[in-house]
């Protein structure tokens, strides 16, 4: 696994391209910010983007969500495990090491989701456990939402 973080891409420790032929296409790259997809020896591979934001976010709903009384290190771990189990078998073979950015949203709600069952299973939340857990993340989501002010009509006297 080759992770090369360093920002901005022309600081990259190296690119996708020059990764895989280090590794003959037998590993995982991931860098800090999002390369494009490459080919090589046949296969394209898609290069991740290591970034927290599918850890945080989603750890802060959950926390959010439950009024966790604190935060643990298994919390994160949860997280990251239901991260990983979001990227199907087929984008890990084109060496994505995360989901798909293009439905980051559904990511962090099933994220979180994960986390806060742990919060309840710990006995850490303060509120009433849900039956539906990603509902229940799905109700705390934070919603654009603008709500028309109400016109007054003013008469001048």
């Amino acid at each position: 696994m080759v992770l090369a973080l360093s920002n901005p891409t022309e600081h990259a420790e190296c690119n996708t391209r020059a990764s895989l032929y280090m590794v003959q296409g037998q590993g995982i790259y991931a860098a800090g910010v999002q390369f494009p997809p490459v080919r090589f020896n046949g296969q394209t591979f898609l290069p991740g983007q290591a970034n927290n934001f599918y850890i945080f976010p989603a750890v802060g709903m959950a926390i959010f969500a439950t009024q966790a009384s604190r935060v643990t290190d298994e919390m994160f771990i949860e997280a990251a495990r239901a991260v990983a189990d979001q990227v199907p078998s087929d984008l890990l073979n084109q060496g994505l090491l995360y989901p798909l950015q293009s439905n980051i949203l559904e990511t962090e709600i099933q994220t979180a989701a994960r986390v806060a069952k742990l919060v309840f299973d710990l006995g850490l939340a303060r509120v009433a456990r849900a039956t539906d857990m990603v509902a229940f993340i799905r109700e705390h989501v934070y919603k654009p939402e603008y709500k028309a002010e109400p016109t007054s009509r003013t008469t001048a006297a």
